[in-house]
C-alpha cells in the first residue's frame, strides 16, 4: 500500500497522486462472478433526476461479493487479491474445497494461499467469519450483519474496522468507525480483521477529469443559481443564501433529520456518533 505522487508536468498532474496497489496479485476478474451494471444517470423509472450530478463514467462490471459468508465448514483458499472498481476496499477470490469460487472483502494482511473458514466452528482468525458470540471481546471486525443471516451491512469501506466491546445476554456492543456505540444481535456474523487499502483516503485526484471517469458531473452551488432553480438562489450581488443550506427541494443538507422514526433502530444505540446539540461526540 503506497501512494505515488506525480511530477508537476502539467496543471492536472501537479496535485495528482495514485495508489499503486502493491498488495494486488490478480488483474483479470473471474468471469463467472461478473454481472453487468446498468447506469441510470441519477434518474428513476420516470426519467426524473433524483440524484444530482451523476452521469457518464467508465463502464464497469459488478463483482458478486459474498457478504453472507454462509459456506460453513468448507475450507477456502485465497487465490488472488484483486481490485474492485465498485468499492473502495480490495476483494479476495476464494477457491473452496468443493470447487466453488466466491469473492470476499479483503482485510489487511490477507495473503494468497491463506486458508479461511466460516461458521460456528471457525476460529477467530484473520479472514474467518463467525457469529459475534464466538468472537473474543477486543478484536477488530468488519462486514457485520445487523440481522442474522441477512449478510454484512456495517463496516465495508477501505480501512474500516469496528471493535467488539462487550457481550451482554443476546446482544453484542460494537464501537463503529463513526464513533457510535450500538447493540447488535450476538447471533449476527462478522469477519475478523481490518479492511485493506488503507491509503485510499490519501489519494488526490488532481483534476476534474478523473472525477468524471467515476461518473460524477460538475456540482453547481445553490447560491449561484436563480431563485427559480434553487431555494438558496437569487439575491442582489453575492449572497449567503439567506437560509440554512438545503437541497433544491428544500430538504436540510447539514444537520437535518433523515431517519424514519418508526424504522430507525435508535433504541439499540448506546452512544450516538453525533450529539444532537454540540456536534460530534469526543471519544
Amino acid at each position: 500500500m503506497a501512494i505515488k505522487v506525480y511530477k508537476p508536468t502539467s496543471a492536472g498532474r501537479r496535485n495528482a497522486s495514485v495508489n499503486i496497489r502493491e498488495e494486488l496479485t490478480g488483474h483479470a476478474p473471474t468471469k463467472s462472478l461478473l454481472r453487468p451494471i446498468k447506469k441510470t444517470g441519477g434518474r428513476n423509472h420516470h426519467g426524473v433526476i433524483t440524484s444530482r450530478c451523476r452521469g457518464g463514467g467508465a463502464k464497469r462490471m459488478y463483482r458478486v461479493i459474498d457478504f453472507k459468508r454462509n459456506k460453513d465448514g468448507v475450507e477456502g483458499t485465497v487465490a488472488t487479491i484483486e481490485y474492485d472498481p465498485n468499492r473502495t476496499c480490495n476483494i479476495a477470490l476464494i477457491n473452496y474445497a468443493d470447487g466453488e469460487k466466491r469473492y470476499i472483502l479483503a482485510p489487511v494482511g490477507l495473503k494468497a494461499g491463506q486458508k479461511v473458514y466460516s461458521g460456528d466452528e471457525a476460529e477467530p482468525r484473520l479472514g474467518n467469519c463467525l457469529p459475534l458470540t464466538n468472537i473474543p471481546t477486543g478484536l477488530t471486525i468488519h462486514n457485520i450483519e445487523m440481522t442474522p443471516g441477512q449478510g454484512g451491512k456495517l463496516v465495508r469501506t477501505a480501512g474500516g474496522s469496528a471493535k467488539l466491546m462487550a457481550k451482554e445476554g443476546k446482544w453484542a456492543h460494537l464501537l463503529l468507525p463513526s464513533g457510535e456505540t450500538r447493540m447488535v444481535d450476538a447471533r449476527c456474523r462478522a469477519t475478523v480483521g481490518q479492511l485493506g487499502n488503507l491509503d485510499h483516503q490519501n489519494v488526490k485526484l488532481g483534476k476534474a477529469g478523473r472525477k468524471r471517469h467515476m461518473g460524477r458531473r460538475p456540482h453547481v452551488r445553490g447560491v449561484a443559481m436563480n431563485p427559480v432553480a434553487h431555494p438558496m438562489g437569487g439575491g442582489e450581488g453575492r449572497s449567503g443564501g439567506g437560509r440554512h443550506p438545503c437541497s433544491p427541494t428544500g430538504k436540510l443538507a447539514k444537520g437535518g433529520r433523515t431517519r424514519h422514526k418508526k424504522k430507525a433502530s435508535n433504541k439499540l444505540i448506546i452512544r450516538r456518533r453525533r450529539s444532537r446539540r454540540y456536534g460530534l461526540v469526543k471519544l
